[in-house]
């Protein structure tokens, strides 16, 4: 899923602690092959901490 005609895709980021799955977000599959890792406030552990990109 992303936007038609385009290469960016849309991702979802977990939570690196507590595994949930918080934020969604769009990323160009060309550009950028590795997964994505940001961090992100995690609002289960109610701290910032490093998410992920899941499959």
């Amino acid at each position: 899923m992303g936007i038609k005609g385009r290469v960016d895709k849309m991702v979802v980021l977990a939570c690196e602690d507590c595994k949930e799955r918080n934020y969604t977000t769009v990323k160009n599959k060309k550009t950028s092959k590795e997964r994505m890792e940001l961090s992100k406030y995690c609002p289960r552990c109610k701290k910032h901490t490093t998410h992920k990109e899941t499959k």
